[in-house]
């Protein structure tokens, strides 16, 4: 048609005007290492490495994300991602280290980060987790440690918002390490601690009557079930009678060690559940009476309308 561009003119226009772009938003080989991606706002850098076997060396400064997957890391040292201290990135939001063999963390692992916000360890093996590893980490908020731990081991110590302990090996959480939760510095912290095999035994009381008083601790609460013992299996753990954890006479004490009783509304939990359950029942089964009688009605008025004489002569047989 006349008038209209072939398509071979039309892209080489394209070609020249994505030419024209990239330039000024790409910056490729003004420090930036190939496995970045460095744009002309430095928010925007983002960096992500696969089976690296120590923290790399050459990163921009500017770098804002950063993601090595599947490396070979083993351990890391004091300021492993800061150049051992020389190099601190103080852009460095977020950092995701996932399946990267992490078995080890020394004090001050992340020192030289002071802007990192969001910190994913999950799927690592640690075996050793320094209760200084976090230390220079001021505005840390999110720390995702699902699949990681074996024990819950040291707290840290900066003021979490977000702590992930899903997919763990974590079989309940001790009255002390209840009690660093609770300290100042992590007073506001939430917890996730499903698909953990949580053990219903006596053991448990003081993490049962921590949630229990402050439920909004424990994000991920109500979804909390036993793995064992067999006989409580399944169950949801806010659900437990204290009699079913073979605690015996007299009260446990607390996170902090003061004595710790379920509040009275929290023991009739069970107890509203069923009260809510039958009445709810009660209103399906009204319904359905209802549909019945409506339904019935139907039936007659149409079994009048086919036949004056009335519904029964409806089934008379002519001869």
């Amino acid at each position: 048609m006349a008038g209209r561009r072939p398509l071979g003119s039309r892209a080489l226009s394209l070609l020249r005007w994505l030419g024209m772009l990239l330039p000024p938003l790409l910056q490729v080989g003004q420090g930036c290492p190939g496995h970045c991606y460095c744009f002309a706002t430095p928010e925007l850098d983002q960096c992500s490495y696969v089976r690296l076997q120590e923290p790399p060396r050459d990163l921009p400064r500017g770098v804002r994300n950063l993601t090595i997957a599947g490396g070979n890391l083993t351990v890391l040292r004091r300021a492993a991602f800061a150049g051992n201290g020389s190099r601190p990135l103080g852009d460095l939001s977020q950092l995701l280290l996932p399946r990267d063999n992490i078995q080890a963390i020394e004090d001050c692992a992340f020192q030289g980060l002071p802007g990192l916000t969001a910190l994913d360890l999950s799927h690592n093996p640690l075996r050793a987790l320094a209760g200084g590893a976090f230390r220079g980490c001021p505005r840390l908020r999110t720390l995702k440690l699902n699949q990681a731990l074996l024990l819950l081991g040291e707290v840290p110590e900066e003021p979490l918002a977000e702590l992930d302990l899903r997919n763990n090996s974590l079989q309940g959480l001790s009255p002390e390490e209840l009690a660093r939760l609770d300290s100042a510095p992590l007073g506001r912290l939430q917890l996730y601690l499903g698909s953990n095999p949580l053990r219903c035994d006596c053991a448990l009381r003081p993490l049962l009557g921590w949630m229990r008083n402050a439920s909004w601790r424990v994000a991920d609460a109500r979804s909390l079930r036993c793995a064992t013992p067999r006989e409580l299996s399944s169950l949801p753990v806010l659900r437990l009678r204290l009699e079913q954890l073979g605690c015996g006479a007299g009260r446990e004490p607390g996170p902090e060690g003061a004595d710790w009783e379920p509040r009275s509304e929290e023991a009739g939990e069970q107890k509203e559940l069923e009260t809510a359950s039958y009445v709810f029942f009660g209103i399906v089964l009204a319904l359905i009476g209802v549909i019945f009688l409506m339904v019935l009605s139907k039936i007659c008025k149409l079994l009048h309308a086919g036949d004056p004489g009335g519904p029964m002569t409806a089934f008379r047989i002519e001869s």
